[in-house]
């Protein structure tokens, strides 16, 4: 029997050995690629040919939700399960509109991470609990209410976005917020422009008020 190709997709090198050790351990598994970043991934995708993409959010420049976008158009056949600490419902709608296959928290145990490769591979999807709780719980709520619209599916924001925006609201400052993210401080800068567009609003203020608002972030 063949075994399932996987490749890791993480930034965190102590992150990325744990579940490497981890899935090391089944016979049915083969790790074939490790990256620390999406071009990382994509520039080996061509001579890895990964069954499964494990791929976190949180990616400096690229995140993991625009990686596994272009996964999905430019190398179908390779499947993403998403391994994330984040399970806001925007990200996980985001992951499933841009071709994930399986959402799981990094809280998983390893029989349950195993199990989730299994079944992605065999063309199924899956969920982890948490996750599949946050979507059971959003379906109902627009089965109840149809005609409220979203306000984060309007606005489109994407999840760097999202994670920018918490944490502007948080108080942290464009230079530690690059760092936090390993990405430049002009970067930040324009992702919060971009933000202030799409909700239409001008000052991080109006910003850190929209947050509180919506629950982004609590007080």
């Amino acid at each position: 029997m063949s075994k399932i190709k996987v490749a890791l997709v993480e930034d965190h090198l102590l992150v990325r050995d744990g579940i490497r050790s981890l899935l090391e351990s089944d016979s049915k598994i083969d790790i074939v690629s490790e990256a620390s970043s999406a071009e990382e991934f994509l520039s080996c995708l061509q001579h890895c040919s990964p069954d499964i993409a494990l791929v976190d959010i949180s990616l400096p420049e690229i995140s993991g939700i625009e990686l596994t976008h272009a996964i999905s158009s430019k190398f179908p056949s390779v499947k993403v399960i998403i391994l994330s600490m984040h399970t806001e419902q925007e990200f996980i709608f985001n992951a499933l509109k841009n071709g994930a296959k399986g959402y799981l928290h990094k809280s998983i145990p390893r029989d349950e991470l195993i199990e989730a490769i299994n079944e992605v591979y065999n063309g199924n999807e899956y969920f982890s609990k948490e996750v599949s709780g946050i979507i059971l719980k959003s379906y109902l709520k627009k089965i109840k209410h149809p005609e409220r619209v979203d306000e984060f599916e309007e606005n489109r924001l994407t999840p760097r976005e999202m994670e920018i925006l918490r944490m502007v609201a948080q108080g942290f400052s464009n230079q530690l917020i690059a760092e936090k993210l390993y990405i430049s401080v002009r970067t930040v800068e324009s992702h919060k422009n971009h933000i202030m567009q799409k909700l239409e609003l001008t000052t991080t203020v109006d910003l850190v008020k929209y947050a509180i608002k919506n629950g982004i972030i609590d007080l």
